[in-house]
């Protein structure tokens, strides 16, 4: 076991081994998390017909005009902002 531990630590160098020891349990983690999400998308379809006949669907509210104008106003700040990003990059230049 020694004599193994000696070739990994000659062949990666001592200081790549901790970075891949972290790498490998990201993976892991990761791992674990993705077959958790697996085996929860196995219900059975007769849950998910109960699950989808007990939700009540309410409808949105009308809110288009006020998207409408957030929407207009957020354009015309990012307008502002490219003018004054113009205006500044000559000055930033010239120094």
């Amino acid at each position: 076991m020694i004599i193994l531990v000696l070739l990994v630590v000659l062949l990666f160098g001592a200081k790549r081994l901790p970075d891949a020891a972290r790498s490998i349990g990201k993976s892991m983690k990761i791992f674990k998390a993705e077959t958790k999400d697996l085996a929860g998308e196995n219900k059975p379809a007769a849950e998910d017909a109960v699950d989808a006949e007990t939700k009540q669907i309410t409808p949105k509210p009308a809110a288009a005009p006020a998207t409408d104008q957030q929407v207009a106003d957020l354009q015309r700040q990012l307008d502002e902002l490219k003018k004054q990003q113009a205006a500044d990059q000559p000055q930033k230049n010239a120094s």
